[in-house]
């Protein structure tokens, strides 16, 4: 089978197609054909940056994919031959809090990912795809979609008639627009494309801010909830946008801090003075996806994807994340 692997540190251009034997599932394992991959932000800065990630070489990158179950292995009661299935980021955290040991068991990274013809992954770290999506569409969900769902509803306790900012228009952000919508909670989205803030707009969102033309966004948001600030922030971009969350969100609201987009430094002081809960959202368990699931199927609610490229043009999808330019999911069909 094939499969593309990081052979190197030289970013982009050290990704390989390369010829591997087809793997067999072991004790409590799925052998699952894979039909779709999907790109975050975390699998491009692994490609571009493998040694700061403690990679060793050869590696098969990218967490998210969905695909069929085609073989299990002994003791496996959860899945049978023809199941439609998407991989969990970690292989080894289904339930309750994260530990040591389950963060050893993110796809790839420090184990091998989804962008191969087929996987063998631990039945406890797969999950059912919902019948209305296609395995594309499910591809989406194991990284973005479900660190929206553990920052807004596991952590953040999202309620009807709540105010949330979301910060960009990536996966992340757009999947936490949509729960958003889904729960009856009014999101406020930030852009610096009006275009992307438009199309925001058609989806549910109740606010837009154009970052570009409103460097002080956070003053805006607590405007626009008549000076009490936002409920929750979706923190994707890091130390560098921070402090304007911590300014737009209400005493005692949540910050769900998930992304590394941009640098800069951390004050305490304005988390402790608010005292605002600050959670650190490294994706989620199995629980929580097939939690996620359940209320995907309830609302059908429909993954948005911005671009798909060719399984043998995969870098094209670095590239394209790179760019930055998409709304939504970048996809890689197997």
């Amino acid at each position: 089978m094939k499969a593309w692997e990081i052979i190197g540190p030289d970013g982009i251009d050290a990704l390989n197609l390369a010829e591997r034997d087809s793997p067999e599932p072991g004790h409590g394992q799925i052998k699952v054909r894979v039909a779709a991959n999907c790109i975050n932000y975390r699998d491009l800065n692994t490609v571009r940056a493998p040694a700061r990630m403690g990679l060793q070489f050869p590696r098969i990158p990218n967490s998210d994919g969905a695909g069929e179950v085609v073989a299990v292995g002994d003791g496996v009661s959860r899945f049978k031959a023809g199941d439609r299935v998407a991989g969990c980021f970690f292989d080894g955290w289904f339930a309750g809090e994260v530990s040591a040991q389950a963060m050893g068991t993110a796809r790839g990274g420090p184990i091998d990912g989804m962008l191969a013809e087929e996987v063998v992954i631990h039945e406890q770290g797969a999950v059912a795809v919902p019948e209305h999506l296609s395995l594309e569409e499910a591809a989406t969900l194991p990284c973005a979609a479900l660190t929206a769902w553990h920052s807004l509803v596991v952590k953040g306790g999202l309620k009807a008639g709540d105010t949330v900012l979301l910060l960009g228009t990536g996966g992340v952000s757009i999947f936490a627009l949509q729960f958003c919508v889904m729960m009856g909670a009014r999101a406020i989205i930030t852009s610096k494309s009006d275009e992307k803030l438009e199309r925001a707009r058609s989806m549910g969102a109740w606010q837009t801010i154009n970052y570009g033309d409103t460097p002080e966004w956070a003053k805006v948001a607590v405007e626009m909830t008549g000076g009490r600030g936002v409920d929750q922030v979706v923190e994707v971009g890091g130390a560098g946008t921070l402090a304007q969350s911590i300014d737009a969100v209400r005493i005692g609201g949540h910050i769900g801090l998930i992304g590394v987009l941009t640098g800069g430094e951390i004050n305490p002081m304005p988390i402790l003075r608010k005292s605002i809960r600050l959670s650190g959202i490294y994706v989620g368990s199995t629980a929580m996806f097939e939690d996620m699931n359940a209320a995907i199927t309830a609302n059908g609610l429909k993954p948005v994807i911005d671009k798909t490229v060719e399984f043998a043009d995969a870098p094209a999808a670095y590239n394209a994340m790179e760019a930055a330019g998409h709304f939504g999911k970048i996809v890689i069909r197997v």
